[in-house]
Formats: C-alpha cells, sequence, structure tokens
C-alpha cells in the first residue's frame, strides 16, 4: 500500500511563492512517476507537473512552466511543488498522484495514476 502526504498549501498574495510536499511510503519508488494535479471549484482536476524517480525527468503544463519547479528528495522520498510567481488562477486544492506505471503518453491523465494523495488547498488573493 502506498501512502502519499501532501502539506505545504495555505494563503499566499498573488506574486508570492509557496512550496508543497509530498511525502510517500509503503513502496521503493524508483519506478514511479509522481505527479501534481489540482482542481478548482466547479472545474475538472488538471495536470499540474510530474517527475520521474528514476532519472528526475520532468513535465509542466503551460499554465505552470517557468513558475513552478517539480522536484524529488530520494532519500526522504518525497517529492516538491516550487510555486513561484503566482497568480489568482492558481487557486485550487493540489494533489500529489503516484504510480509505477506511467508512461510519457500518460503522464497528464489523473485517471492513470492509482494512488492519490489527500490534497492541500492553495488559494492566492489579489
Amino acid at each position: 500500500q502506498v501512502q502519499l502526504v501532501e502539506s505545504g498549501g495555505g494563503l499566499v498574495q498573488a506574486g508570492g511563492s509557496l512550496r508543497l510536499s509530498c511525502a510517500a511510503s509503503g513502496r521503493t519508488f524508483s519506478t514511479y512517476v509522481t505527479g501534481w494535479f489540482r482542481q478548482a471549484p466547479g472545474k475538472e482536476r488538471e495536470f499540474v507537473a510530474a517527475i520521474r524517480w528514476s532519472n528526475g525527468n520532468t513535465n509542466y503544463a503551460d499554465p505552470v512552466k517557468g513558475r513552478f519547479t517539480i522536484s524529488r528528495d530520494n532519500a526522504k522520498n518525497t517529492v516538491y511543488l516550487q510555486m513561484n510567481s503566482l497568480k489568482v488562477d492558481d487557486t485550487a486544492v493540489y494533489y500529489c498522484a503516484a504510480d509505477p506505471g506511467i508512461t510519457i503518453g500518460s503522464m497528464r491523465m489523473p485517471g492513470r495514476y492509482e494512488y492519490w494523495g489527500q490534497g492541500t488547498q492553495v488559494t492566492v488573493s489579489s
């Protein structure tokens, strides 16, 4: 069983920064991909960023490119999402997800991830 626990959400003004953490336990994650997704009220869950544990390869959604950075600490089994230059439109519940069978083609599809955290709220005020 894989457990994912997110932390680091909160309230920040537009232009500010937050760092989200996703602590993983229960498996050896060397073959996993971990992704960050977000869901705003009334909207579908959308892809934000993903990282492959084995080689650190990353993938970003266009709206966050250049502002968000995903990284991992193998020793701590933790994935981070550094969010800079935050915008009001970034307001959402952010979820981390993990799966051992994600390919490049499926990395952006939430339905392909088996394990999910409980989510952490990020609110950006104007």
